[in-house]
């Protein structure tokens, strides 16, 4: 049976057969042995078909007819080509260099206001005189340890002295009461969110090829404006209350939304309640700074005639506060990969928030408009019955209801 195969498409069929079975010595000894075969002509075949250098096949006929004594080795001791390290002295240790000041900040590093890509690490060292790749840059950097990193929220910066004593203090006070079965609750307002179609961070499963579709910028829809959730953590009962506002977070919007879910929550919750244990972040519309704060909060114990401890925790560190870990991590997880599109979105996602371990979240939208920068005057902060705590009297103190002779606010 006569092969329809040319003498090239013959030897490029079996050298693509046997090639993956070969070593890089065994390859050369069977392109040489196929090229001697040939004859006249058979040495620029073999090449032409099997895409090896003359110069491989010249050493592979050289070795057919004077075989050297290695074993089984591929390569003579030192044999293949040199790596870049090895050839250009220096080559590492210029590449730390370029690296490593850059990472702690040394601003005479010529990558020192640029991003270290490898490209740019290779541009620089071409400048000081070596030949290299990007690639080799990026196997050198690996076998020095570098690796990609992103930035890592852990500098806390300068800590208040008396920062673990306060968190003492809260605890000691929460724990106290919870004992007396009165409530202790969390407060803190979430980020304000902006409503319309826009990207809301992570994922979440649907069809493939089909995510849902939203803006390609994130400019406000001035229609739908922004909503502000300000929060309320029950630390005992493990439940929270979410006050969806649509005017500004104010000191007045805070306290509402304690006035609200008292009223429909913790009265039903603690029936017998005399006293209410407050712990918030020391800024903010609830910060220990915030005249309006204090007053709005005499308004609240002269209504409800509860006695109420707030508890500030220290400056830069708010994460500490309950409610981030036990309240708002969960709601962002459940609207994960979700267009806040409206008002009632935001209100039913939150109020669709729990946990295994029995968080219950119930929303509600305040539609009341809160004004900013409202002024309260010596005469009404005088007026608030408030009592200081001996530590730190300005983190921690009592507001009681007002006596009859009192001026009323």
């Amino acid at each position: 049976m006569t092969s329809s195969y040319t003498p090239l498409e013959a030897i490029k069929f079996k050298y693509q057969a046997i090639r993956s079975h070969l070593n890089e010595r065994s390859r050369r000894l069977w392109a040489a042995a196929e090229a001697t075969a040939l004859g006249r002509g058979g040495f620029h075949l073999v090449c032409q078909a099997t895409g090896l250098s003359r110069a491989t096949v010249a050493k592979g006929i050289k070795e057919l007819h004077n075989p050297p004594s290695i074993g089984d080795r591929v390569r003579r001791e030192g044999g293949g080509r040199k790596k870049a390290a090895v050839k250009q002295t220096g080559l590492v240790e210029a590449i730390d260099e370029l690296v490593e000041p850059s990472a702690k900040g040394d601003p005479e590093s010529p990558l020192r206001w640029t991003s270290k890509s490898l490209r740019k690490i290779e541009v620089a060292l071409r400048v000081i005189g070596y030949q290299i790749s990007y690639r080799t840059v990026g196997k050198l950097l690996s076998e020095l340890g570098y690796s990609l990193q992103a930035n890592q929220k852990s500098l806390e910066g300068a800590s208040h002295k008396d920062r673990d004593a306060q968190f003492n203090y809260i605890n000691d006070t929460v724990k106290e009461m919870q004992k007396l079965n009165q409530p202790t609750i969390s407060v803190d307002t979430k980020k304000k969110e902006i409503l319309g179609q826009y990207k809301n961070g992570g994922k979440e499963y649907s069809q493939k090829g089909s995510p849902v579709k939203v803006n390609t910028h994130d400019f406000p829809d001035p229609r739908l404006g922004k909503v502000a959730p300000y929060g309320v953590y029950d630390i005992g009962k493990n439940k929270g209350w979410v006050s969806v506002g649509i005017s500004a977070d104010t000191a007045e919007f805070a306290v509402n939304t304690i006035r609200t879910w008292w009223y429909k929550v913790g009265a039903k919750f603690y029936p017998k309640a005399s006293d209410l244990t407050i712990t918030a972040d020391c800024g903010g519309s609830n910060g220990y700074r915030v005249r309006l704060w204090k007053l709005e909060l005499q308004k609240l114990t002269n209504e409800t005639g509860l006695t109420i401890h707030i508890r500030h925790f220290p400056p830069g560190t708010s994460k500490w506060n309950k409610i981030e870990h036990r309240l708002f991590s969960y709601v962002s997880k459940n609207w994960r990969g979700k267009p806040l599109i409206d008002q009632e979105t935001v209100v039913s996602l939150i109020s669709n928030t729990k946990t295994q371990k029995g968080l219950e979240v119930q929303a509600v939208l305040d539609s009341n408009h809160y004004e900013k920068g409202r002024k309260v005057s010596d005469a009404q902060l005088a007026s608030i019955n408030i009592e200081r705590d001996d530590f730190h009297p300005d983190w921690n103190y009592t507001i009681s209801p007002n006596d009859s002779e009192k001026t009323a606010i």
